[in-house]
């Protein structure tokens, strides 16, 4: 395995969040925390404050770098729920989460501008987008006027219709034009601090997954921070024909693999677990 950390296209960038700026030269782990009743791996769920404060507080613990807050489920065919349900499900949560770890860095991840702004005003530090701002036109305006960082993501259509958006005549080439131009227009609203994110899961079929996942150092070109997410998905418990609270191995496989490709940052379900990867990956290349 080469070293990764000499990689031509390896990044070596900041990310600013609430004033500190965090070295991504070392591998990041984002954790997970959905305030839904419906998102694809039930143990992501939390049904109420007092449960979202307790798991958050064990990913700290754990050694999750950022908390990734969601109040609108993405999996495919997920209901849709309206802007107020989703602001009720996730700014009770940030508060209590800052107020109970006054220091964590919170992510919003809602493709709604006025989620991710009230969110950030209630303390969250960085938006995470799964629709890179094709569902909502204001999005790009208002992270903007937050500076704040901001994963683009690369997805088609909608949730509820992702799944039937999967045709690509060149997925690489597709992506990368996909990402150039989100890059520009984001640069012209003076947003600094950008992460990719390929979208694995959506809009892709499975094997598309693994023809992203082994080609992912390309996207370094781009010279901006990747973030992997790949915990307990599709393309893991249907390859393997297990359920998906028996994909925890599998994720950790993915996400070492995504590390030698140049992942900075790898949002799962499992926290511990992911550490204990970074870790690895790293005594590895010293």
């Amino acid at each position: 395995m080469p070293d990764t950390r000499d990689s031509v296209f390896r990044t070596n960038s900041t990310l600013r969040l609430r004033g500190n700026l965090l070295d991504l030269s070392a591998p990041l782990v984002m954790g997970i925390l959905n305030i839904t009743p419906d998102s694809f791996y039930a143990g992501s769920r939390a049904s109420n404050v007092e449960t979202a404060v307790e798991r958050a507080g064990q990913m700290i613990t754990d050694g999750a770098t950022i908390l990734d807050i969601g109040g609108y489920s993405s999996r495919p065919g997920a209901s849709a729920i309206s802007l107020e349900e989703e602001l009720d499900r996730v700014l009770p949560v940030i508060e209590a989460i800052l107020h109970q770890f006054p220091d964590t860095y919170i992510s919003i991840d809602t493709f709604r501008a006025e989620v991710a702004r009230q969110s950030v005003e209630a303390g969250a530090c960085l938006v995470n987008d799964i629709s890179g701002g094709s569902l909502d036109d204001r999005m790009f305006e208002t992270v903007a006027s937050l500076q704040v960082p901001y994963v683009v993501m690369h997805m088609r259509g909608t949730p509820q219709t992702m799944k039937l958006l999967t045709s690509y005549e060149n997925l690489l080439k597709e992506l990368i034009d996909y990402f150039q131009q989100k890059v520009y227009q984001l640069r012209q609203a003076n947003i600094k601090d950008i992460i990719l994110d390929v979208g694995f899961g959506f809009a892709k079929a499975i094997e598309q997954n693994y023809f992203l996942l082994k080609n992912m150092e390309v996207f370094q070109i781009l010279g901006l921070p990747l973030l992997a997410g790949l915990s307990r998905k599709s393309l893991i418990y249907k390859k393997l024909n297990i359920p998906v609270s028996e994909s925890l191995n599998g994720t950790t496989v993915l996400n070492t693999l995504a590390l030698t490709k140049g992942a900075s940052i790898l949002r799962v379900h499992d926290v511990k677990e992911a550490v204990e990867t970074v870790k690895l990956f790293q005594a590895y290349n010293d």
